[in-house]
């Protein structure tokens, strides 16, 4: 049964977030101080300092609560603190965490068997996290491609969309057309070829003998939830049958319910050769993730060939199955497609007054604002101001994606929010 977490206080105010509780001994200046003293300096983090989640709401160590509308990049799908995850790391955590695959524990089976069902595959393939997810597809892919399509050894190639973010390992950077993760990390893996996203006909033209697999994102999450035509994966599935070449979904970011299905693929009823998955699949408590397919692909790998130390252990798959079993009910999705609908016709309702453009799929949205006003970042500093943690990313787009236990009324208030920035954007 779902378990939907609802606000224990009242919605922040506009001066900023009502404070609950007492003061943390550590403040929010000095733990800054701290991270930025000796934390590298990868990210650009918003200057809020959380101590503590519940739900859809974080607080921060000063006592404000805040509506989280990020949830760790869909990481936290089912909320903080949610109890059923909760019992079930709990519940493990006395027992046994790690042993390594050079023995088997008594959690994996459980995990691996109702995810393969859940994805409707026969196999799966657990790692840590999405960037390990996708380096293990690309590793399977290029087997198969030797060992079963009889590819010349060395040759293989794989076909990405511009725009693409699959993480930011030396391999994937290789393929990705954002500077900041390439630029000055040279030089790169050959073997990919890079295609406009959403053009059917560009992928197939750049198919050829040694082409082994089409690797895309369903939706594109850091590009600013930038939704395909609806005849586009359809078209890739096609294509991609009739030349005898893998099509892996990386669902890293739209799977596990996001977008309104179990993965986004399902909203246009296609099933591609491998499931990318991770983020969600750990609960929001532990890194899990997997490649799921069948065993004519995944078979290809032989023991010793790929590996992990943490890949698989008691815990994530113990959290990973209590994860599989929330999805198993639907309940979940149906929440994202009815709470999507109801964020989505809020934010139709801002377009031409401060919103010049709108994607999403289900609690998943990105909103361009017009450059005119302020870039995204200033966008989501206003919104902390008023209690709303969002994201920005390329420009003037944000992006909203609050755990898919928020309430109705928060997903209504957040737009609020929004609205009335906007309105203050608007009138300096």
């Amino acid at each position: 049964m779902m378990t939907t977490l609802t606000p224990r206080h009242a919605h922040p105010d506009v001066a900023g977030a009502a404070s609950v509780g007492t003061a943390s001994a550590v403040t929010a200046a000095g733990a800054i101080a701290l991270e930025t003293a000796h934390a590298a300096h990868n990210y650009h983090p918003l200057e809020v300092v959380v101590a503590s989640g519940d739900g859809a709401w974080v607080t921060d160590v000063d006592g404000r609560r805040y509506l989280d509308c990020l949830a760790a990049y869909s990481a936290v799908n089912f909320g903080h603190s949610n109890p059923v995850l909760l019992d079930a790391a709990r519940a493990q955590l006395g027992r046994i965490t790690l042993t390594s695959r050079a023995f088997y524990n008594d959690q994996l089976g459980s995990f691996v068997t109702a995810l393969a069902e859940l994805c409707g595959k026969d196999m799966v393939l657990p790692m840590n996290t999405g960037a390990e997810a996708v380096e293990s597809g690309i590793k399977v892919a290029r087997a198969w491609g030797y060992r079963v399509k009889g590819v010349a050894a060395d040759q293989a190639n794989i076909i990405v969309a511009a725009g693409n973010f699959h993480g930011r390992t030396t391999t994937i950077i290789s393929f990705s057309d954002d500077e900041s993760a390439r630029s000055g990390f040279g030089p790169f893996t050959p073997g990919f070829r890079i295609v406009p996203f959403g053009d059917a006909a560009a992928l197939e033209a750049a198919i050829d003998e040694n082409t082994v697999a089409v690797l895309l994102e369903p939706i594109q999450g850091e590009a600013g939830i930038i939704v395909p035509p609806a005849d586009y994966l359809p078209s890739v599935r096609e294509i991609t049958q009739r030349h005898n070449v893998l099509f892996i979904a990386d669902e890293i970011q739209s799977g596990l319910g996001r977008t309104g299905a179990t993965f986004a693929c399902d909203l246009v009823g296609v099933v591609p050769d491998l499931y990318l998955l991770g983020k969600a699949l750990g609960g929001g408590i532990v890194p899990v993730s997997a490649v799921v397919g069948n065993a004519d692909i995944l078979g290809v790998l032989k023991p010793g060939e790929h590996g992990s130390t943490f890949g698989g252990n008691p815990l994530a798959a113990a959290v990973g199955l209590a994860v599989v079993q929330m999805l198993a009910t639907g309940e979940y999705q149906e929440r994202a497609r009815d709470l999507g609908t109801r964020l989505h016709t809020g934010l139709t309702e801002l377009i031409g007054h401060g919103v010049v453009g709108l994607r999403g799929a289900g609690l998943w949205a990105g909103i361009d604002i017009d450059p005119k006003l302020a870039p995204g970042r200033a966008v989501c500093e206003a919104l902390m101001a008023r209690g709303v943690l969002a994201k920005d990313t390329h420009g003037s787009t944000i992006r909203l994606a609050p755990p898919i236990v928020v309430s109705a009324e928060d997903v209504d208030w957040a737009v609020e929010q929004l609205r009335i920035v906007l309105e203050e954007l608007s009138a300096h």
